[in-house]
């Protein structure tokens, strides 16, 4: 983050791609629009960006007082799903006599095209605006340079025949994209897939993550790609009543997951006093673990996402422990993405409401019911698994 000295160096600097000013303190979309046009990074400057809150457009300070109120709503981007991929940004309160300075250092993103409300944000010198088709592809390819997730590899001997585009264009695009740039959208298949990340143009194949999320038959390629649920007559694993087999593009299998929670395992138990249900799970904590079983395990393991529901307690596993910067004692408030274009595609679908918030919903909605806290196994370098316990 800048030092005192170097932001009064910055405030005596016009406007320009990688600094903007403003005296707004509620105007969101500058804000947005501002952060994410910084990761994109048109200009290749590999530099951070700032967004200075209180400053005039001439440098000078605008007499603002500002609190910790501002920072909170500067750090919202980071994990609220407006900008997608969550974007890399610090934010610091500088105070004056001229007046207070909420600085929002925003480095450029290794995942571009970034994404704010579905539009890719751009500056080139001082001129602000929406991608087109050409920066959208220079984006790309920056992108291409820098992929190393398997999400994003090239998943070599791929076509569009391996996918399913109708799923592709009337269910995920529209999420994704805003309604505008579809309206101006004349770009052919192969660069709207690529676009989103779900497209190799250097390889000319799907990427591991359009295989996963359109695929007619994910496993063909990626043999695990399937979530297994096993109920259970017991305790143990002795006699089972019920399996069944999630398997498919994950545009269409994350909602039958959520639907199969709300009809098959959720049920509701007598009402405690007032008007307030209590369930022997929670919806949301059973589809928020599970959903983070299929956007962080490792799909290079054949093994697939274990769902299994017991007579006491449901239990998730998948393949691979914890990921980056996530480690047993700071989790769940800290996290890292193994696949972050499954986690940003399943965000634009709905399926989570945000960036890291997940987990903690899910311990604070069961909490609310009155069901025991859940039991992570972290410690375990290939396999990451929960206990969640029904409610008594």
């Amino acid at each position: 983050m800048l030092t005192e000295v170097e932001l009064l160096e910055l405030l005596k600097n016009p406007e320009s791609e990688r600094v903007e000013k403003t005296i707004s303190v509620n105007d969101s979309d500058k804000f947005g629009e501002a952060i994410c046009s910084f990761s994109n990074d048109l200009t290749k400057s590999k530099l951070p960006g700032y967004l200075l809150v209180g400053v005039n457009d001439d440098g000078t300070l605008a007499g603002l007082r500002l609190d910790e109120q501002i920072l909170q709503k500067l750090l919202d981007f980071r994990t609220d799903g407006r900008i997608v991929p969550p974007p890399l940004l610090n934010v610091k309160l500088f105070n004056f006599k001229q007046g207070d300075i909420a600085v929002v250092e925003v480095q450029p993103h290794y995942l571009p095209p970034i994404r704010y409300k579905g539009k890719v944000c751009i500056r080139v010198g001082p001129r602000k605006g929406v991608a087109n088709e050409s920066e959208e592809r220079i984006l790309t390819e920056k992108r291409a340079s820098s992929a190393n997730t398997f999400d994003l590899l090239p998943c070599l001997n791929s076509s569009l025949e391996d996918i399913s585009t109708g799923v592709f264009l009337s269910t995920y695009l529209p999420a994704a994209v805003d309604s505008d740039t579809l309206l101006e959208n004349g770009r052919d298949l192969k660069s709207q897939l690529a676009s989103l990340k779900f497209y190799d143009l250097k390889s000319d194949c799907l990427t591991n993550a359009g295989i996963l999320m359109f695929g007619i038959n994910p496993r063909y390629f990626i043999p695990g790609a399937y979530v297994q649920y096993v109920k259970f007559t017991g305790a143990d694993e002795v006699d089972f009543v019920f399996e069944k087999i999630f398997e498919g593009d994950l545009t269409t299998q994350l909602k039958s997951m959520n639907d199969f929670i709300k009809s098959s395992i959720v049920k509701q138990l007598l009402p405690e006093l007032g008007s307030q249900y209590i369930y022997n799970y929670p919806e949301r904590a059973i589809k928020e673990l599970l959903f983070n079983a299929v956007v962080h395990r490792d799909y290079q393991s054949n093994a697939p996402i274990k769902f299994y529901e017991y007579e006491d307690r449901i239990e998730i596993s998948n393949a691979g422990g914890l990921y980056g910067k996530a480690r047993p004692e700071n989790f769940p408030n800290e996290n890292d993405y193994r696949n972050p274009v499954l986690a940003e595609a399943s965000k634009n679908l709905g399926f989570v409401n945000g960036f890291n918030i997940g987990v903690k919903a899910a311990i604070k909605s069961l909490e609310k019911n009155g069901n025991p806290p859940p039991v992570f196994y972290k410690d375990d370098l290939l396999t990451f698994s929960v206990k969640i316990y029904k409610r008594s």
